[in-house]
């Protein structure tokens, strides 16, 4: 049986919080989704730091093996959907903002169009090693297929850790 929307989804509304600073000093907690299906992603506009316009999310590539989401695939660029080119990012390098139901990359556009790219009718291998190094490198990250269960879980504090402090997007905290 198909779940028909999030309310029936028990998982949706799992979430944790994060403490944050308000504009007036004042601090409140944030709530997160932990769980979110891929699917309600897919679709989702991408912004840099700046607030420029990335292009948006076409699909989320799952590592099976590893039990991990690998890249998100960006589409960029063209008119209507013509002429887009894609774009495999690491997951680690994407922030969600669910209020405005967003990602932020923090990378500027030139970043992205030098990027190793790929057309919608030509993917690559993604489960290459050296392509997938490549990406990955490319935007700053070790790739996660080369780091172990300990600093898988030093990254996931960290990762928790900053989304605890304040961060700021076009003057707003979240």
């Amino acid at each position: 049986m198909a779940i028909e929307n999030r309310t029936d989804n028990p998982n949706w509304n799992t979430s944790s919080g994060a403490s944050v600073a308000t504009e007036d000093g004042h601090t409140e907690t944030k709530k997160h989704s932990r769980l979110m299906s891929a699917g309600t992603l897919a679709g989702d506009r991408v912004r840099n730091s700046a607030g420029e316009d990335l292009g948006k999310i076409e699909e989320i590539m799952i590592d099976v093996a590893a039990g991990r989401v690998a890249y998100a695939v960006l589409s960029y660029g063209g008119f209507l959907g013509m002429g887009n080119k894609l774009f495999a990012v690491p997951w680690e390098a994407l922030r969600l903002d669910e209020e405005e139901h967003q990602f932020i990359l923090a990378v500027d556009k030139t970043t992205l169009e030098e990027a190793p790219g790929f057309d919608k009718d030509n993917w690559p291998d993604m489960a290459d090693p050296n392509w997938g190094s490549q990406v990955y490198s490319h935007y700053g990250y070790k790739p996660y297929w080369e780091t172990n269960e300990s600093t898988r879980a030093r990254d996931f504090a960290e990762t928790c850790a900053d989304r605890e402090s304040e961060r700021t997007f076009k003057g707003r905290s979240y």
